[in-house]
């Protein structure tokens, strides 16, 4: 299996509005479409940053990650151009509190050990 961990840093400001709209309406329809892991929205607890060399970003940690495994990269390929094809998705994405408010998106591909 092949794995899509996503990290995003999603405006800190509206970040409520987001929580709701992920919550309520996005997880819903995801897992609907995808082999979605898991989905975790940030809990407001100070992030812990430690390593022989830390580097804190101008824009905080990452306060939403998600995991969607896939059975190989071109299955993710596919599977994403039908989520963005789907109509339930349509309607949800229509109803983001602000699509353009993610200050940066990350996606890391990782295979599970046995």
């Amino acid at each position: 299996m092949f794995y899509e961990i996503r990290d995003y840093h999603y405006r800190r400001d509206i970040f409520q509005d987001y929580k709701r709209w992920a919550e309520q309406l996005a997880v819903p329809v995801l897992r609907k479409h995808l082999d979605v892991v898991g989905f975790w929205l940030d809990s407001g607890s100070t992030p812990e940053i430690t390593g022989s060399d830390p580097i804190e970003s101008p824009i905080g940690s990452a306060n939403v990650t998600w995991i969607i495994r896939w059975p190989s990269k071109q299955a993710r390929e596919a599977g994403l151009a039908r989520l963005v094809d789907a109509e339930d998705w349509k309607q949800v994405w229509a109803q983001h509190p602000d699509a353009d408010g993610y200050l940066q998106m990350s996606a890391r591909f990782m295979e599970e050990t046995p």
